[in-house]
């Protein structure tokens, strides 16, 4: 996608509505919102959201996130290498990911990480992981979190890429220190079984979690979430992607977050402005916001 489709520009909040919120992962950049992309922003920004943050998937929507990120106050960018999009990896590419890691408004590396699901062979996956080790590696050079994708063969709930993921992660966390070792980054769209959101947990993860836990065949997962500590949950739309009820099949967007704050209020018994209030809060010790 060409940076001219964009549609760059500032955006101002309204009346400031009740709740704070924040959206830590959705993909502006795309296509699907090249026709009204600063009216989705300006709506976020009406519903109540203070932070959107972009993932980029390859070197050129890393750089249209960051574009976002610098003509909207409320849009903070991250960068990498998606599972899938490996095919644009390059070390020229890879440099061009690690310049745009240190603009202000780039708070995270990601969306990067392991997918069987689109990926069988075992040649790409092996990949996958070397890829994944060496983005975790400029991480810890630079000092920001991480933005990790995980998604099993088949969509199951546990499998070789939780295993593999794990393991991964677990080696890199050990080389940690300070501020990254306690707050190292979050495992998105986290579709997993308990064990391995436990495991996660004990890394100091976070869990992004998105629009199906709205969905009416969502009992286990709703059930693993009402297992997971609020202090570790951050809520995400995953945009234009995986919209929640009641704009399931409809083109998701950020101000369709609060659909999954209500959820997860009606899980942990807590009020929806609580969810707003905790959840926001994660977000801003994960990714400081420029700080």
């Amino acid at each position: 996608m060409k940076a001219n489709n964009l549609q760059l520009a500032t955006f101002k909040p309204s009346n400031p509505p009740s709740m704070q919120l924040t959206d830590t992962h959705c993909h502006l950049d795309y296509h699907k919102f090249n026709p009204d992309r600063a009216e989705v922003i300006q709506r976020a920004n009406d519903t109540g959201l203070i932070r959107l943050l972009v993932p980029g998937l390859h070197h050129r929507s890393s750089k249209d996130a960051v574009q976002l990120a610098e003509s909207n106050p409320s849009v903070y960018a991250a960068v990498g290498f998606h599972p899938t999009d490996l095919d644009e990896f390059t070390e020229k590419t890879f440099e061009k990911v690690k310049d745009l890691a240190h603009h202000p408004k780039v708070v995270a590396i990601g969306e990067i990480g392991i997918d069987y699901y689109w990926v069988k062979e075992s040649e790409k996956r092996a990949i996958q992981r070397e890829v994944l080790k060496r983005q975790l590696q400029f991480a810890q050079e630079v000092g920001k979190p991480v933005v990790i994708h995980m998604r099993e063969e088949s969509d199951a709930w546990t499998g070789d890429a939780s295993v593999d993921l794990l393991a991964i992660l677990s080696e890199w966390k050990s080389g940690l220190s300070g501020a990254l070792a306690e707050r190292p980054g979050v495992l998105h769209s986290f579709n997993g079984d308990l064990e391995t959101a436990q495991k996660a947990l004990a890394l100091n993860f976070y869990l992004g979690i998105t629009g199906p836990v709205t969905y009416k065949t969502a009992d286990k997962k709703r059930e693993i979430i009402g297992q997971i500590p609020l202090d570790r949950i951050l809520i995400e739309t995953d945009s234009p992607f995986l919209s929640p009820v009641p704009h399931r099949g409809e083109r998701n967007e950020p101000a369709y977050v609060r659909h999954i704050a209500d959820k997860i209020a009606e899980i942990h018994l807590k009020s929806p402005a609580e969810i707003a209030s905790i959840t926001t809060a994660n977000a801003a010790r994960l990714f400081a916001w420029g700080d």
